[in-house]
């Protein structure tokens, strides 16, 4: 990698390097962002994860295309993705199910849905040799536990955080007061 002073190369550098990981970082915003809605209104929200998984089927085309140059290993790779996430669309919808749905509280549908993106995700990575896409469905599956454990410990935190606001304002206050 080349480096200017001027900010010429090594910025295009970081642009086409954060385009590149743009899909991937998108995904797991939008992961968490379903699993946040999911904690806060408790409802579940299954065209939201079916949208997902489609967009990291897509995703994971996308990235396998480029690596394929012959028209059959793509077609080929289209429709073991096709599959791929049929398979796991039905999974997850299988979880909204009523039957299921009266044993699951809207929690653990969450982080059930989520989790199952998260194989998917891994497993689609591993079908398109895709590094990236195997490191989101690897972080995924760890945001499961983590937000089981947030969502647990909310008042924890909460007081954690306001004695750490308290004591910043208390040595803020100290430091304008020995000022003046």
């Amino acid at each position: 990698m080349t480096e200017t002073v001027a900010g010429g190369t090594r910025g295009r550098d970081r642009r086409s390097i954060l385009l590149q990981e743009a899909p991937y970082l998108a995904i797991l915003a939008l992961a968490a962002g379903g699993a946040g809605y999911v904690s806060m209104t408790r409802q579940p929200i299954p065209l939201y994860w079916d949208g997902l998984a489609v967009v990291i089927g897509l995703v994971s085309v996308l990235t396998g295309w480029f690596k394929f140059h012959d028209k059959a290993s793509r077609w080929r790779l289209v429709w073991t993705q096709v599959l791929h996430w049929a398979a796991f669309l039905g999974a997850m919808n299988l979880v909204f199910l009523p039957s299921v749905q009266a044993i699951l509280n809207e929690d653990a549908t969450g982080l059930t849905v989520l989790f199952l993106l998260a194989l998917g995700a891994f497993t689609s990575g591993v079908h398109t040799n895709s590094p990236l896409m195997c490191a989101n469905g690897l972080l995924m599956a760890l945001a499961v536990p983590a937000i089981a454990w947030l969502d647990q410990s909310a008042l924890l935190i909460t007081l954690i955080l306001a004695v750490i606001v308290a004591a910043a304002v208390a040595v803020m206050w100290l430091r304008y007061r020995s000022a003046s």
